[in-house]
This record gives structure tokens, sequence and C-alpha cells, in this order.
């Protein structure tokens, strides 16, 4: 991609991290107070679904409402079919209940909805069809959900790729990317039966390739919600969404310093890629000269 010096576009990621998406809301809630524009957003997963809905033209406290109560009983569906334990129909319900059934394409905002090929472990970016589709295959967590099959392709959890989906953005026209991770954890829990080694190792994966990913974000804003539930939080919904809301608005400053200073911040960026190669060349056509 050509760096252009003149592209303030702020195009936001946010990452998957099932009941601990509310931290999401706050920091949407930032952005709206401070009167910052998202000229795109991505999700993946639980990021998928408070993306959909912002894209859509809800509120932050409008999605804090609806999304408060949620939790694993509320959206699972104990079902027969092979490949998972429950399907996603609750989800596909939510959201045809309050955004009706709509397709990517027609959001307010420029959206990308990322989920994961799981026969050819390729990631599947969404930027136009039906949208409860693409949210429910995001969100189809291996072993958990029954994958989504969209044109013949069974998909699963977008986080197996990439859980904080920041390379749609570039595509979608952003100049300034913002990430929010919500896995950022510096241990895991102890053990305490096969599920918890099982799941601490897929965790631990997930979070290595995500870390790398997120050197790529202009701003990353990285989550630590350790001691929250992967399934329920409604006795902490308010704590849980001031988690986002605090970071992200120490983080709004830098933001703002990005978009005055994207002119400078790409010229170093260009000299940087072309510094290591030519500086080199240089060296040699001057050693031929003496």
């Amino acid at each position: 991609m050509k760096l252009n010096p003149f592209n303030t576009r702020i195009g936001l990621a946010l990452g998957g991290g099932a009941a601990k998406g509310i931290a999401h809301i706050g920091v949407l809630k930032a952005f709206e107070e401070e009167k910052i524009r998202i000229h795109c957003i991505s999700g993946t997963s639980a990021g998928a679904l408070i993306a959909s809905y912002y894209a859509f033209g809800r509120p932050a406290e409008s999605i804090l409402s609806i999304c408060s109560t949620l939790n694993l009983s509320k959206i699972i569906n104990f079902t027969f079919k092979p490949g998972g334990l429950f399907s996603t129909d609750s989800i596909r319900e939510m959201i045809h209940r309050d955004l009706g059934d709509c397709r990517i394409e027609d959001a307010d905002i420029p959206l990308a909805i990322c989920a994961t090929d799981i026969e050819t472990g390729e990631q599947l970016v969404f930027r136009e069809g039906n949208l409860a589709d693409a949210v429910c295959a995001s969100m189809a967590v291996p072993g958990l959900f029954v994958p989504v099959e969209i044109n013949g392709r069974i998909l699963v959890d977008g986080g197996l790729v990439e859980n904080v989906p920041i390379s749609p953005l570039a595509q979608m026209g952003a100049g300034i990317t913002v990430a929010v991770d919500l896995s950022h954890v510096s241990r895991y829990p102890k053990p305490e039966d096969t599920f918890d080694v099982i799941s601490n190792a897929i965790n631990i994966a997930i979070d290595f390739s995500t870390r790398k990913q997120l050197k790529k974000a202009d701003i990353s804003v990285p989550l630590d919600l350790s001691r929250y539930s992967l399934t329920n939080n409604a006795d902490c919904v308010e704590e849980l969404y001031m988690e986002g809301y605090r970071p992200m608005l120490k983080k709004i400053r830098q933001v703002l310093w990005y978009k005055r200073m994207n002119v400078v911040i790409s010229l170093v960026k260009a000299v940087g890629k072309v510094l290591p190669f030519k500086v080199p060349e240089v060296l040699k056509g001057l050693k031929r000269l003496t």
C-alpha cells in the first residue's frame, strides 16, 4: 500500500473476547464524547457483533443497553447438528430484531467482519453480504458453536487467524488504525482440569499471533480483562464498560496527535522503508568512485 500523508481517516479494529466484548462499547463511547469520527470499522467474534451495531447507526449507550444482559446462556441453543454443541440462531434472531435482515454494504460506516474457513485455514473478510450470516460465522467458536456455511465454505470464529482484525482497515481506506485487544493478559488461569489446559493452550497460540499483529496498528489499546468472565459479566457491566472507556480516553490524545502529524509520520515510515535498501547501494557507488 502506498503511504498517503494526507489520509487521516480513522479505522477501528475490535477484537474477540466473548462476554468481555462489553469493553468495546466503552471504547466507542470515548470516541463519541470527543467527537472523533470513525471512518471504517472491523470486528472479529464479539467485536464483529459490537462493530455491526455501531456501523448501522446505534450509539454506544444504545448498544450497552442491548448487550448488558447478554451471557452465554442467552445466546446458545442446543443442537443435534454435527460440528458443535450449540447453534448461533439466537445471535441471528437478535440481529434481525435490532437491525433487520440487512446487508453489510448498507451500513452507515464501512464495515468488515472476519471469519475463518475451517477447511483451508484462510481468513475471510466480509464487506458485503448478509450481516447476520457473517456475524454468526465470526462468532462460531470451534467445538462450541456449529460452523456457519456461506457460499459453500464452512466458517468459524475469525479469531483463529486474526483476533484483532487490523489488516482489512487499510483496504477500507484507513490512514490511521486503532486496534482494541481484549485478551492482553500476562498470565493465564491455573488449569484445574483437561478442558482448562486445552483452553489455555488455544488462548496462548491466538494471543501470541495477536501481539505480533498489533504491531501493525498505529495505536493499540491492549486490555487485561483476565478477571472477567468469557461467558457472563451481567453483574459487572458498568465496570467492564469502563475498562474500555478509560484506556481509550487516554489514547484519544494520541489519535488526535496522529491526525495532526500524519504527514511527518508518513514521511518517517517512508524513509524507514527506503533507507535499509538504498544506503548500501550508495555506499557501493562511493567505493567505486574512490
